[in-house]
């Protein structure tokens, strides 16, 4: 079989919603001190600062669009995962609220969104290394790979303006 099947894909992709999600978590229960937590909220407040949907959209698509790189992709989108729940456990950590980083992440669309985005990523990563390892057909697999581009581009798309709506506008 020259493709991957359906439900080895989807396999992969559940995979990396794992992956993502457990490297996420990990990056969430990292304790740095108030100090170090204010500092990064300071710094991310100014590094935020006038940013618009269309800013959202493009620093997520920035994090998206390399985990579709072959083999440097899991470990970019695990990058991601752990970076992402240091910032969100900095900022619960500063805002007072009892509640884990995990289910802030989960209980947001556009943390749904992204999520499912990251994961299509990195397993197309993982897919690609497969195809190119095994000399299968890789001019099938750039074609889903677009095909899937097309879709992180839509979900990311809709998930800033959903993101925008949500915080920057309450």
């Amino acid at each position: 079989m020259a493709d991957v099947s359906k439900k080895i894909r989807a396999i992969f992709f559940a995979i990396f919603v794992g992956v993502f999600l457990a490297s996420y978590l990990i990056g969430s229960v990292y304790k740095m001190s108030d100090e170090d937590a204010k500092n990064f909220l300071d710094e991310f407040q100014s590094a935020t600062e006038g940013i618009d949907t269309f800013g959202i959209f493009v620093h997520n698509l920035a994090d998206a669009l390399p985990m579709f790189v072959p083999g440097f992709g899991v470990a970019w989108g695990i990058y991601i995962a752990l970076s992402t729940g240091i910032a969100f456990n900095a900022l619960i950590s500063q805002s007072g609220l009892h509640i884990s980083a995990l289910t802030v992440f989960l209980v947001s669309p556009f943390g749904m969104m992204e999520l499912v985005a990251y994961s299509i990523g990195m397993s197309r990563s993982l897919i690609l290394i497969s195809t190119l390892v095994r000399r299968r057909n890789v001019r099938h697999e750039i074609k889903n790979s677009s095909i899937e581009i097309g879709i992180v581009v839509a979900l990311l798309l809709v998930a800033a303006f959903v993101e925008s709506y949500m915080v920057l506008h309450h």
